[in-house]
């Protein structure tokens, strides 16, 4: 089941992109749900994007298999258009934490030892691709992480597909952040017969 379900992932996010090209909308933050999956275990976890820069967000990520994993994950992510602004591929860093199963091998007995509740810190990398359609953005990306403490395996490798509403558009956001650097001018501007007089009383 395991092995059918990633395979899966790309075939419904691939064919979602091309049903759906011309509906796509950009965002600036969006929340949803996240599955994952990976030799180890299947996770369902909430995701939220957050952009903080034209090209730049920031990434939460809690997830679980309710069972022996609980990860959680920050990742700032760089985003480059494909077909347009709406269709990118993206990619990023980030730290994770969290309580993993670990399995030890024992060269000498062959014996795979597993221990659970283990607390573990590590680095993540990820890439994918997104689209944002129906005001939901869709995404398929894969995400190893590094372990740099609390588990056995270094390294780990996880495909995820997550849907996301758009809870604030584009727009709505660069409109919003040209309101507050208005105001903020509009408060630190001196009236203009104040300033002659400024000027004019130091001389």
């Amino acid at each position: 089941m395991k092995n059918r379900f990633i395979p899966r992932l790309f075939i419904v996010s691939i064919s979602l992109l091309i049903v759906f090209p011309l509906q796509a909308q950009r965002y600036g933050t969006a929340a949803g749900l996240r599955l994952g999956s990976n030799n180890y275990s299947r996770t369902v976890g909430l995701t939220a994007q957050q952009r903080i820069l034209k090209h730049v967000t920031i990434e939460g990520i809690v997830q679980s298999d309710f069972s022996r994993n609980t990860t959680m994950h920050l990742l700032l992510e760089q985003h480059k258009p494909i077909i347009s602004k709406r269709f990118n591929y993206y990619y990023g860093l980030g730290y994770s934490f969290g309580w993993e199963e670990s399995q030890v091998k024992n060269p000498d007995t062959r014996e795979i030892i597993t221990t659970y509740g283990n607390v573990t810190n590590g680095v993540d990398l990820i890439g994918g691709v997104e689209m944002t359609l129906l005001n939901t953005t869709i995404s398929l990306d894969y995400k190893p992480n590094f372990n740099m403490s609390g588990r056995q395996e270094f390294y780990r490798g996880q495909v995820g597909i997550s849907a996301r509403t758009v809870l604030v558009k584009s727009k709505t956001q660069n409109k919003k952040k040209r309101q507050r650097a208005r105001a903020k001018r509009k408060k630190n501007r001196t009236p203009f017969f104040e300033g002659i007089k400024e000027r004019f009383g130091r001389n």
